[in-house]
């Protein structure tokens, strides 16, 4: 069945070349600067002959000089995308619409594609040469105030949140916003959270392994649980990487692995927690077959199970009185929840 012969709403028989007609009309309105009334037409015609290449054209133009350029956007791509029209016009067109949105990194994209593929013809080298590197320096000053503005933005977010909000999930969000750019502007404020009385250990940990990841040099004074130490970040042990947390968790899988796999998995995570919460500084130290029992101790308690701690200290081959000491501590750093985020 040919385009002018299709039936509209099961009953309605087309008129013969209907779809030139809205063609010719809307491109008549197009010359004629009525960009809504041609898009209308245009956009019908479309419907009826969605691969004609001049209505497809007609539609991009009366879009982008009506203003609806993310519209021309959109249309010209999909002219791309299905091949549709002159590859490089509309290649040409396309550019011309991002030149207007001002995007342009998508402009450097396009045509540095356009020259690994050898796409553009020796006369118009030159030409989109003189664009590449406009768009390129525009794109950089982009960039360059973009994170101008972030750092600005982010120096007084950082203090509102560390200082003056009390709320921890308002804390951890903003803080975590700093992990994504330079952290050295803000370090004057960080080293006062550090030694900040009311600083949350999770957000101090965060802080610090920030500034680690960013391989920060300088002397740190950091205090948390009682302890105060200065220490240099990029120095710092990998938080992941905790030796007295693997030898702590090998007693247990040792003792518990094969045992109550379950139960295992539990105390490993409350573990890893806890030296999250605790970092840079561990949990002492004492044996870490002491640890390994505070903390088998810790995870039958929350499970509801009653255990004898003699029992256990004869289980792990140490004294009860060590084991009573390690649980104090264990449930001193138990009562510092980690924030809701």
């Amino acid at each position: 069945m040919k385009k002018r012969d299709r039936i509209n709403n099961g009953n309605i028989i087309l008129f013969p070349d209907l779809e030139k007609r809205l063609m010719e009309k809307g491109m008549e309105k197009l010359q004629q600067k009525k960009y809504n009334e041609a898009i209308q037409l245009l956009s019908e015609a479309k419907n009826f002959d969605p691969e004609n290449t001049d209505i497809h054209i007609g539609l991009v133009l009366a879009n982008f000089e009506s203003g609806n350029l993310r519209e021309a956007k959109l249309l010209a791509k999909e002219m791309l995308k299905e091949g549709i029209g002159d590859y490089f016009k509309i290649v040409e067109l396309y550019i011309s619409i991002l030149i207007q949105l001002n995007e342009f990194e998508e402009i450097v994209a396009v045509i540095e594609a356009l020259l690994e593929e050898k796409e553009i013809p020796p006369e118009k080298f030159e030409h989109f040469s003189r664009i590449l590197h406009l768009s390129k320096k525009m794109t950089e000053g982009k960039k360059e105030k973009r994170v101008e503005e972030e750092n600005s933005h982010s120096l007084q977010e950082a203090k509102k949140s560390l200082f003056s909000s009390h709320d921890p999930k308002e804390q951890i969000l903003k803080v975590a916003k700093l992990s994504k750019q330079n952290i050295r502007p803000f370090i004057e404020e960080i080293k006062s959270y550090f030694i900040s009385e009311d600083g949350h250990p999770f957000l101090k940990t965060m802080l610090l392994n920030i500034l680690k990841e960013q391989e920060y040099e300088k002397e740190v004074r950091v205090n948390k649980f009682g302890k105060s130490e200065y220490l240099i970040p990029a120095k710092l042990t990998d938080i992941r990487e905790q030796n007295k947390m693997f030898e702590i968790t090998d007693k247990l899988k040792d003792t518990l692995g094969n045992e109550d796999p379950v139960l295992f998995e539990n105390i490993r995570m409350l573990i890893e927690r806890h030296f999250f919460l605790m970092y840079p500084f561990d949990l002492g130290p004492t044996d870490p077959s002491v640890w390994a029992a505070a903390y088998h101790f810790i995870g039958l308690e929350y499970f509801g199970s009653s255990y004898s701690l003699d029992k256990l200290a004869e289980k792990y081959h140490i004294p009860a009185e060590e084991i009573n000491k390690a649980l104090k501590i264990i449930r001193d750093v138990e009562e510092i929840s980690y924030p809701n985020i």
